[in-house]
C-alpha cells in the first residue's frame, strides 16, 4: 500500500523508529572543500551554494541557536603571516598553522589545556550560567523551531567526551592523560556533561528537540583510538546520563560523527545509547552489510564512497548499485562519506547527485 507523502522531519523520525516511510531522506551532511568549490565555479557552477540548492535536497536539521561550547570564546586572531600560511589562534585558544586557501587541514601547534593547572584556569569559559549563551532573538527563534519542517538539533562539533577533550588538549595529550591522569579527564568530562545537562534542560523546557548530535572523530583506518575498557570508563557514563535525560523529554535520535574504521566503536556507541552512527567512510574499510547483520538496531548515515565521483559515470553507477543492495539490510540514510575533494569535476558531481536522487526515490 502506498504511503502518503511525509514531511522531512516526520520521514526522518519514522526511519529512526523503524516505521514505514514514503521514501528515503535525501540529505547531504558534508559539501565540497573550499578548493573544490573554486574548481566547480571555474567549470560552470554559477553560485557558491549551487552544489546544494540546485538539487532539491530535503531539509535536514536546524541547530538550536544556543552556545553549548566555549563562552566567551577566545578572540580569533592571526599571530604571524607567513605568506601562503598563517599562524593563528582559534576560538578555543588553539594555536595552529593554516593555509590561507584552506586546501588542507591545519597543523596544530599548541593547545590551551596541558595539565590540571591550565584546565583550572580555562574551565570558567564553560560556565552554563553565562548570559551570552542564549541569543537576544531567542523568542523569535523558538517560533521558528516550532514551525520548522526539519529536525531541531543540538550538539555536533566539538561536543563529545573524547572529541571535546581532544579539542582543548590535542589527541596525544588527551590519550596520555587517560592513562596517566584519569582524574583530569573525569573532571573535564564531568564539567562538560554538567554544562550540557543544564543547557539542554533549559532547551527541553522551551522548545522541542528531536536530535542530539555528538562529535568524536576517534578512529583511524586501524580502528578506535582507545580500548573498549577506556571507552566504557571515560565515555559511556556521560553518554548514558545525557541520553537518559533527553529521552525523558521525547528525544529519539542520538547521532555520533566519527571518521575511521568503526566496527568496534559501533557496538560501543549503541551500548551507550546512541542509535545513529556516521559517516562510515568506505576508504577506511567499513563494511555496512556486515555491520547491519551484526547490529540490527543500527541506523547508519553516510556510507557512499565519495571517491567514485573523481572517476567516471560507470564508477558512479556501480556505487549506486552497491548502495541499493544495502538498503534492504538495515535502516540507512546514504550520502557521501565526508567532504568532497578537489579531484571531483562539477559535471561528475552533478551526475552523482541526480543518480543518488533517483536511488532514494525523490522525483
Amino acid at each position: 500500500m502506498a504511503i502518503n507523502a511525509m514531511t522531512s522531519r516526520g520521514r526522518m523520525l519514522a526511519l529512526i523508529a523503524g516505521q514505514q516511510i514514503d521514501r528515503l531522506p535525501f540529505v547531504i551532511q558534508w559539501g565540497p572543500w573550499p578548493e573544490t568549490q573554486r574548481r566547480w565555479l571555474a567549470e560552470g557552477m554559477k553560485n557558491r551554494d549551487d552544489w546544494h540548492t540546485l538539487f532539491g535536497f530535503d531539509t535536514y536539521a536546524v541547530y538550536a541557536g544556543v552556545n553549548c561550547g566555549i563562552c566567551p570564546a577566545f578572540p580569533e586572531e592571526i599571530l604571524l603571516d607567513e605568506g601562503e600560511t598563517v599562524i593563528c589562534r582559534d576560538a578555543f585558544g588553539v594555536i595552529k598553522r593554516d593555509r590561507k586557501d584552506q586546501s588542507s587541514m591545519p597543523a596544530f601547534l599548541e593547545y590551551p589545556v596541558k595539565d590540571r593547572e591550565s584546565w583550572e584556569a580555562y574551565k570558567w569559559r564553560f560556565d552554563a550560567g553565562s548570559a551570552e549563551r542564549f541569543p537576544p532573538n531567542w523568542e523569535a527563534l523558538l517560533q521558528q523551531y516550532a514551525a520548522a519542517d526539519a529536525l531541531v538539533s543540538v550538539g555536533i562539533y566539538p561536543f563529545g567526551f573524547l572529541g571535546g577533550v581532544r579539542t582543548i588538549m590535542g589527541a596525544e595529550a588527551c590519550l596520555l592523560a587517560m592513562a596517566l591522569d584519569p582524574e583530569l579527564i573525569d573532571d573535564i568530562n564531568t564539567h562538560f556533561c554538567d554544562l550540557w545537562d543544564q543547557l539542554w534542560s533549559r532547551l527541553f523546557a522551551a522548545t522541542r528537540i528531536d536530535h542530539i548530535a555528538f562529535w568524536e572523530d576517534m578512529a583511524g583506518k586501524q580502528g578506535s583510538l582507545i580500548s573498549p575498557a577506556m571507552f566504557r570508563r571515560f565515555l559511556t557514563p556521560y553518554y548514558e546520563r545525557l541520553i537518559d535525560l533527553s529521552k525523558q523529554h521525547g528525544v529519539t535520535m542520538f547521532s555520533v560523527d566519527s571518521d575511521g574504521y568503526m566496527p568496534e566503536l559501533t557496538g560501543l556507541f549503541l551500548e551507550a545509547g546512541v542509535n545513529v552512527v556516521m559517516p562510515y567512510e568506505v576508504q577506511a574499510g567499513n563494511d555496512l552489510a556486515s555491520l547491519f547483520r551484526t547490529y540490527p538496531e543500527l541506523v547508519a548515515f553516510g556510507g557512499m564512497d565519495k571517491r567514485v565521483m573523481a572517476v567516471d559515470h560507470q564508477a558512479i553507477d556501480a556505487e549506486m548499485r552497491r548502495i541499493k543492495a544495502l538498503l534492504s539490510l538495515g535502516r540507512f540514510v546514504p550520502f557521501p562519506d565526508h567532504c568532497i575533494p578537489p579531484d571531483v569535476s562539477w559535471e561528475n558531481y552533478q551526475y552523482f547527485v541526480w543518480r543518488w536522487k533517483e536511488l532514494v526515490g525523490k522525483a
